[in-house]
C-alpha cells in the first residue's frame, strides 16, 4: 500500500515523507543540541585573569593594529577609526590586487556593507548587478532559473530590508575602493611592509615586528589589540587557529570578453562532468569563468579546457571561452576549507580567510567577513579599554555564537554541501543532485527558501537543514517511482543509502561548525 501510495500520490506523498524525515532529523538535532548545551553549561570554561602587560602603550600610538588590507582588514580599519580608535594597517603591497576570486558579493554582503557605512565602495567599479542564477543541467538538456528574493517577505519571517541584488566586480578595484575609504579617515595610518612576528609579553600579544617595503631594518610597533587578517595564505594562522587548511579542489579562472549572457544580470552555473563551472559578468565587457578541477591538475591545462570543458558549456558561452583559453590568461587558485576554530589568545583576533574558509562555489566568502565586521564593530563599541583582555575574550565567545546564528553556519555548510552534491561521484549523491534540480523546478518555497540561504539574506540553520533533507526525501520519492512494485527490497536499500549519504555530507559539516563553540 505504501508503495502504491508513493507511486500514485505525487507531491502529497513527498510532503508526507518530508515531514516524516524532518521529524527524525529534528529528533537527532535536538539530541545533538541538548548534548552541546550540556557541554556548554557544565564544562569548565577557561578563565582569563585581567592581564595588564608591563608595557605602557604610547598615548599617541595606535589602539589597534591590522595585519592585511583586503576586504575584512580595510573594512575594519574604516569602521574602527570612525568609532574613534587609532588604527595602523600593515599591507605587504599597496598595488591593486589581481585575483580570480572575491568578485561576487551576495545580496547579504551588500546589506552588511551598507550597515558598515561602506555601500559607496561598490560604486564606480564598472560592476555588474546580479539578480539570480541560471542552472544549466547538461545531462537533461534543461535550464532552471533561480532568482534572488524580491522585496520583503509578506509572511514577515525574512528580513530582506529591500536588498534584492548582488554585485560582481573586478576584485582589485573593490579592494582599492575599500582602501581609499580607510585612507580618508584621519585615525588610520597605512604602512606598506611585511609583518614578520607577533610580539608577546606574559602570553599577551602586545604588537608586531615588521619591515617596511624596500628596507632591511626591522622595527616594532605596539598596540593593545592586533587583528590578523592576512588572507588565505596567512603566515600567522598556525598559532591562531586549531584546525588545518584542507584543499578540496582548484578553480581555474579566465576572463572572457563580450561574452553573451543567457539571461541579463544572472550568473550561470553549469553542472558539468565531473565538477561545476561558474560564469558571471564582472564588468560591462568582462565575464569571469571559474572551472572547478578536483584532484590532480592536468599537465596541459589549456588542452584540458579546450578538449574536456569547452564542449560541455552552453552554446552561447562556448566560442568566447575557447577564445579566452587560446588568447587570454589562464590561472588557478586552491579552493580551501577551514572551519572556524580560533585559539583564544589575549591581545589578538583573527578574521577573514585567515580564520574561516569554505568552497567559493556559492560566492559567500566576502559576505561572511563583512557580516563578521558588523558584529565585531558592535562588540568593541562596548569595550572602551582594549587592554581589558578578559572582556575581549568574552566578546570573542559571543562573536562565535552570534555569527553562527546570523550567517556563517549557513554559508559554510551550504557551500561545502552544494559542492559535494554538484561534484558527486557517489551514485546515491548523484540521485540527490538530480532530485535537487527537480526540487527547484517545483518553484515557490522550494526555490525561495534555498535562494534566501544562498543570497545570505535569510541564513537560518533550520531552513538549510530542512531543505537539504527535503531534497533527500525527494530523491527517495523518485526511487519509488522508478522501481517496479515487486522490488520493495531494492527501493528500501536505495532509499536508505540516499538518506545515509545525505547524513554523511551534512553531519560532519555541522559538527565542524559546532565544535569550535563546544570545545572552547
Amino acid at each position: 500500500m505504501l508503495v502504491s501510495l508513493i507511486k500514485d500520490g505525487g507531491m502529497w506523498a513527498v510532503s508526507q515523507l518530508t515531514l516524516s524525515s524532518l521529524l527524525y532529523v529534528g529528533i537527532t538535532f535536538t539530541l545533538m543540541a541538548g548534548a552541546a548545551i550540556a557541554v556548554l553549561v557544565f564544562r569548565p570554561r577557561k578563565s582569563f585573569r585581567l592581564v595588564k602587560p608591563n608595557r605602557k602603550f604610547e598615548k599617541d600610538g595606535p589602539e589597534v593594529i591590522i595585519i592585511g588590507s583586503g576586504v575584512a582588514g580595510s573594512a575594519m580599519a574604516t569602521v574602527l577609526a570612525r568609532d574613534g580608535r587609532k588604527v595602523t594597517v600593515f599591507e605587504r603591497d599597496m598595488k591593486e590586487p589581481d585575483r580570480i576570486v572575491g568578485e561576487l558579493l551576495q545580496p547579504g554582503g551588500v546589506k552588511a556593507l551598507r550597515k558598515l557605512g561602506l555601500g559607496e565602495c561598490t560604486s564606480d567599479l564598472d560592476g555588474h548587478q546580479i539578480k539570480g542564477y541560471v542552472l544549466h543541467n547538461l545531462e537533461a538538456e534543461a535550464e532552471i532559473v533561480v532568482p534572488y528574493p524580491k522585496g520583503d517577505d509578506p509572511t514577515g519571517i525574512n528580513d530582506f530590508e529591500s536588498v534584492t541584488e548582488g554585485t560582481a566586480f573586478h576584485h582589485g578595484r573593490f579592494i582599492m575602493s575599500l582602501r581609499e575609504q580607510a585612507k580618508k579617515e584621519p585615525n588610520v595610518t597605512y604602512i606598506e611592509g611585511t609583518v614578520t612576528k607577533l610580539l608577546e609579553e606574559d602570553g599577551v600579544v602586545t604588537g608586531v615586528q615588521y619591515r617596511q617595503k624596500s628596507e632591511d631594518e626591522s622595527k616594532e610597533l605596539y598596540a593593545p589589540l592586533t587583528f590578523v587578517v592576512d588572507g588565505c595564505f596567512s603566515k600567522f594562522r598556525k598559532t591562531l587557529v586549531s584546525e588545518p587548511v584542507r584543499v578540496t579542489s582548484h578553480f581555474v579562472g579566465l576572463l572572457l570578453e563580450h561574452c553573451p549572457q543567457r539571461i541579463d544580470n544572472h550568473a550561470e552555473l553549469v553542472l558539468a562532468d565531473p565538477s561545476p563551472i561558474l560564469v558571471y559578468q564582472i564588468s560591462s565587457h568582462s565575464t569571469r569563468v571559474l572551472v572547478d578541477i578536483r584532484g590532480v591538475m592536468p599537465k596541459n591545462l589549456k588542452d584540458h579546457l579546450l578538449d574536456k570543458v569547452a564542449p560541455q558549456l552552453p552554446e552561447h558561452i562556448r566560442e568566447s571561452f575557447r577564445d579566452g583559453v587560446i588568447n587570454g590568461r589562464v590561472r588557478s587558485m586552491p579552493n580551501s576549507f577551514l572551519p572556524p576554530s580560533p585559539v583564544e589568545r589575549p591581545g589578538v583576533l583573527v578574521l577573514g580567510d585567515a580564520y574561516n574558509m569554505r568552497h567559493p562555489l556559492t560566492g559567500g566568502g566576502m559576505s561572511v567577513c563583512l557580516n563578521d565586521a558588523v558584529i565585531w564593530r558592535e562588540l568593541l563599541r562596548g569595550i572602551p579599554d582594549l587592554t581589558d583582555y578578559e572582556a575581549i575574550i568574552k566578546a570573542l565567545r559571543v562573536f562565535h555564537l552570534r555569527r553562527k546564528g546570523n550567517h556563517s553556519f549557513v554559508v559554510n555548510v551550504l557551500a561545502q554541501a552544494l559542492y559535494e552534491l554538484f561534484a558527486a561521484d557517489n551514485k546515491h549523491l548523484v540521485s540527490m543532485k538530480k532530485a535537487c534540480l527537480e526540487y527547484f523546478k517545483l518553484g515557490g518555497g522550494c526555490v525561495a527558501g534555498p535562494v534566501s540561504l544562498l543570497s545570505v539574506l535569510n541564513p537560518k540553520p533550520h531552513i538549510l537543514i530542512g531543505h537539504f533533507f527535503a531534497v533527500a526525501v525527494y530523491a527517495v520519492y523518485f526511487v519509488f517511482r522508478s522501481e517496479p512494485l515487486w522490488a520493495l527490497h531494492r527501493m528500501l536499500y536505495r532509499s536508505g543509502m540516499i538518506l545515509l549519504s545525505a547524513c554523511g555530507v551534512l553531519f560532519p559539516l555541522v559538527w565542524s561548525e559546532m565544535r569550535s563553540v563546544i570545545l572552547t
